[in-house]
């Protein structure tokens, strides 16, 4: 998205154009400046406009999106300069081709003695803009455009169907012109957008799973959120698209023109933060199984009956559990073949909530009537209650307000000159039966759970079946304060 400077001679608009203007939409009708905006298409995105009007209901509006749209605005100067620090520096700055020609339009106007408040359009200084939909993918900002103006100048906006991607690319402009604060109040006070609502319910003997769709709109609430200072949506959208994955993220994930779109890579380390932190979690979860698959097949007997243990119990359960959790897929058999990894599911978009939740079902396998209490059930739920418990803590979504002003302090992911010192930091996790009884951990915003949880989830390895007693240990333990 480029500025162009207005018209070289600061009296009039272009001579290559003069006498082809266009219509002037008046933002004010005082106003004593033109502003020329050039907005521009790509094939890509006149495509996706065609086809989504296509889908629209018989007699419904629909405009035909072109590769070019221009548009005149009468503005005024004060209220830009006021709203916008782009326009104030850009209109005001002798430093700028476009303030010296507004200076020299007015001169000359005076010179003729007439106010530019009352001056012809032609006659008034015009200011080239061109914009292009690499950042939105949104064929309509002309609509959008038009009510961003509206917006700074105090006016009602006209455009009846407020949507996901007309909002999204209304903040994309705000954050362009630096006039978001403005934008935001109006987005709260006047516009009273109803946000969408994107989480996938769970349907029965069905996985549930984001679609592309869903995850697009999600994808666009974080950005708007992000640009103009919506926190409390912020933080939810964040954390829904930890508990959710992102199509984005998966190791198969194919080139997508459509992609390109800025809300597809979220900007100032947001994008790689999530990933890292829904990375952090799942790996917090896997470690639950592959620490007691480990203990199943080691030498060491987890069958506690006295005379009755049994090895030929501990190697029924370890059978059971293969076969649950082969059957859940939430475990793949691979061998040394290459064609054996064909058999890995991809799981960038498997929710969190139902890993936890199937992990639950998992049974009380029982050899005979007299082993119980033998099996991962028993031994597993407390954990996963002790997960769960965790998961609702602030440090799981980024907040807006911290990643802004205190970043480092509050990121999972540590910068490129300090991940050799955070691996090193990292601390093993132990597990003990007071973390499972703390009622602490039961609440949201529990006093220090947010801080433990982070602790948690980044920890460099995980023990799972310590007991609260004194013994010696060279593993740390995290203590909930």
């Amino acid at each position: 998205m480029d500025d162009s400077g207005p018209v070289p001679d600061g009296n009039s608009p272009d001579p290559s154009i003069a006498g082809k203007l266009p219509e002037v939409i008046n933002i004010v009708e005082n106003g004593d400046l033109i502003l020329d905006v050039t907005l521009e298409n790509s094939k890509d995105t006149i495509r996706s406009a065609r086809v989504a009007q296509s889908r629209l209901p018989r007699g419904e509006a629909r405009s035909a999106p072109k590769k070019s749209t221009r548009l005149a605005f009468r503005v005024s100067l004060k209220v830009l300069k006021g709203q916008s620090k782009y326009f104030d520096r850009l209109l005001t700055d002798s430093r700028f081709k476009e303030a010296k020609d507004i200076s020299n339009t007015f001169a000359a106007l005076s010179l003729k003695n007439v106010k530019p408040e009352a001056a012809e359009a032609k006659d008034l200084p015009w200011i080239k803009i061109q914009d292009d939909d690499q950042a939105t993918h949104y064929a309509n900002r002309d609509g959008a455009l038009s009510d961003l103006f509206r917006i700074l100048h105090g006016k009602e906006v006209v455009t009846k169907q407020v949507t996901m991607p007309f909002i999204t690319t209304l903040a994309v402009l705000a954050d362009r012109f630096d006039c978001a604060a403005t934008v935001s109040k109006s987005l709260t006070a006047n516009l009273k957008f109803k946000w969408p609502v994107t989480s996938r319910k769970p349907v029965r003997d069905e996985i549930p799973v984001m679609s592309r769709n869903n995850e697009d709109i999600l994808r666009q609430k974080i950005l708007v959120a992000w640009l103009l200072n919506q926190p409390a949506r912020f933080q939810a959208a964040t954390k829904e698209i930890i508990m959710n994955g992102s199509c984005q993220w998966s190791p198969f994930a194919e080139d997508d023109g459509a992609k390109d779109a800025i809300w597809w890579y979220l900007q100032d380390g947001i994008e790689e933060e999530l990933q890292v932190r829904r990375q952090c979690i799942l790996n917090t979860i896997a470690s639950v199984q592959r620490h007691f698959i480990k203990l199943y097949t080691s030498r060491t007997r987890q069958c506690k009956l006295g005379y009755d243990s049994s090895s030929a119990c501990d190697s029924y359960q370890l059978g059971e559990i293969f076969k649950f959790l082969t059957n859940k897929n939430l475990m793949f058999l691979v061998d040394f073949s290459p064609g054996s990894l064909d058999s890995i599911a991809d799981t960038s978009l498997l929710q969190i909530e139902t890993v936890i939740t199937t992990l639950k079902q998992c049974p009380s396998y029982q050899i005979d009537k007299n082993h119980t209490n033998c099996g991962l059930r028993t031994r597993m739920l407390p954990i996963l209650d002790f997960i769960q418990g965790l998961l609702s803590a602030n440090s799981i979504p980024i907040t807006r307000i911290a990643w802004k002003n205190n970043r480092q302090s509050v990121a999972w992911l540590p910068p490129d000159d300090a991940k050799g010192k955070a691996l090193e930091e990292a601390k093993p996790f132990t597990f003990t039966r007071s973390m499972a009884g703390d009622q602490r951990l039961r609440f949201e915003n529990a006093l220090g759970a947010d801080k433990f949880a982070k602790e948690v989830f980044t920890a460099s390895s995980w023990e799972w079946t310590a007991e609260d007693q004194d013994r010696p240990s060279t593993t740390p333990r995290f203590i909930l304060k």
